[in-house]
């Protein structure tokens, strides 16, 4: 793809191990779980990547040619798309979650890594009912936040 868009062999050995950097990173820190065929997603980033390139070149023309010799489908392409979406979405929400308090933060994510209401009450001092009046209260506030936001619309919610 590389080579018929204006690029060297050298260009897509740069691309190919900036990509597999990318997902050695993101497997390394935890946070990664595939969810479409490896080769279609490594072929999604090593294109992103590419045009970004000829971007800051500022060559004229990019003609992106498809996967000839490649078996990766329609369907693998759209898999690697929408994790990439998926993934835009978790920074998105994660920068908004920090937008909050303190106090709302802490709550949100203690009841979203899976403990129960009961436990988040425990662990943050308070009743029951509290905590989860405080929740509600919380996912309001950061829902006016995420909606507010001119990327709430970009990233297609």
């Amino acid at each position: 793809m590389i080579l018929n868009n204006n690029g060297t062999e050298d260009d897509a050995a740069d691309i190919f191990q900036d990509a597999l950097l990318y997902l050695y990173d993101k497997a390394k820190n935890g946070s990664f779980t595939l969810t479409c065929p490896l080769e279609a997603f490594l072929y999604l980033i090593c294109k992103n990547r590419w045009i970004n390139e000829l971007k800051k070149r500022k060559n004229a023309k990019v003609t992106i040619t498809d996967t000839e010799g490649y078996n990766i489908s329609e369907d693998s392409f759209k898999l690697a798309e929408e994790y990439i979406l998926q993934q835009q979405r978790k920074v998105f929400l994660l920068e908004k979650l920090e937008e909050l308090g303190n106090a709302c933060r802490e709550l949100l994510l203690l009841s979203w890594n899976e403990k129960s209401m009961d436990e988040v009450a425990r662990i943050l001092n308070m009743s029951y009912g509290y905590a989860r009046k405080k929740k509600s209260d919380c996912v309001g506030k950061l829902m006016v936040l995420v909606k507010e936001s001119p990327e709430y619309d970009f990233l297609k919610w």
